[in-house]
């Protein structure tokens, strides 16, 4: 692997070239060879981490646990060294119509509920692990309706959520799950009427993505884009565009306990355990 800091992205949206390219001229300015490999979905992106095609992940949270679990049971060291201000302290919703009869997670039983891709965190396990913990098992207590756009990508592309939440409003569904600021969006962009929909509830805390590295990666470089990270400065007018199109003020140091609800949702439906196992196998 050559000398310049090689980062994986998944190409979730066009505006993901724009985003690196812009920060691959700023850290040329600082002094920091940096290039970027995408990639169409987030499990080759993992499976290159492991063959060694990069240096450092920018993962979502479904796929920091795919490589973390990959990384245990190769012997491999993981960590993460960074992550968006936007990255912590999220929720999903469940929400239904204003109009809904509809008041507990109780009354769901035998209804419907909507959801985005079947890999979405914030719009499918999450949320269907709280209403699995609630005591009602997605499939057998509800039908679970799911709108798969762009699986691979792991929910980073909103569509199926958007999709999700279009079908509440025409009726298809009873109740449809999404993550917190996708509820506001919604509602600003249109899809949700004024005093269209309630929350019916909310999920604890999460956080979403990271940067991921693995060992072997060149530490003093690896230190470098870390520190050049966490110095970017919002007030900047070359970088506070990138900024704003990754959806961030701010970076800051990466910390895994906030997985721990996806954690919970993967262990309860095996959603990762045949790709673990596979990758595992291929990079012992």
């Amino acid at each position: 692997m050559s000398k310049t800091l090689l980062l994986g992205a998944v190409a979730y949206d066009p505006k993901v070239v724009t985003i690196w390219d812009g920060f691959q001229k700023w850290f040329a300015e600082k002094g920091l060879d940096f290039d970027y490999i995408l990639y169409s979905n987030y499990e080759q992106q993992v499976e290159g981490h492991f063959a060694g095609h990069f240096h450092v992940a920018w993962n979502s949270p479904l796929a920091w646990l795919q490589a973390e679990r990959i990384a245990a049971k190769t012997g491999r060291k993981i960590e993460t060294i960074a992550m968006r201000d936007t990255d912590c302290d999220l929720t999903s919703l469940i929400v239904v119509r204003s109009d809904s009869s509809i008041q507990s997670i109780e009354e769901l039983h035998g209804k419907t509920v909507g959801v985005g891709a079947s890999d979405s965190p914030q719009a499918t396990l999450i949320p269907l692990a709280h209403l699995a913990e609630a005591g009602l098992e997605p499939g057998k207590d509800f039908t679970v309706s799911t709108f798969d756009v762009l699986v691979g990508k792991h929910g980073d592309h909103i569509g199926g959520e958007r999709h999700a939440a279009k079908a509440l409003i025409e009726g298809a569904v009873d109740a449809t799950c999404m993550i917190d600021g996708n509820h506001l969006l919604f509602s600003r962009e249109g899809t949700f009427p004024a005093n269209s929909t309630r929350i019916l509830a909310q999920t604890a805390e999460y956080d979403h993505c990271n940067f991921t590295v693995l060992d072997g990666a060149p530490e003093n470089t690896i230190g470098r884009f870390r520190e050049l990270l966490l110095s970017m400065s919002y007030d900047d007018p070359q970088v506070r565009p990138l900024l704003d199109l990754e959806g961030l003020k701010v970076w800051r140091p990466g910390r895994t306990e906030k997985y721990a609800l996806l954690t919970r949702a993967i262990n309860r439906f095996g959603t990762i355990d045949a790709f673990v196992s596979s990758v595992s196998k291929s990079y012992p």
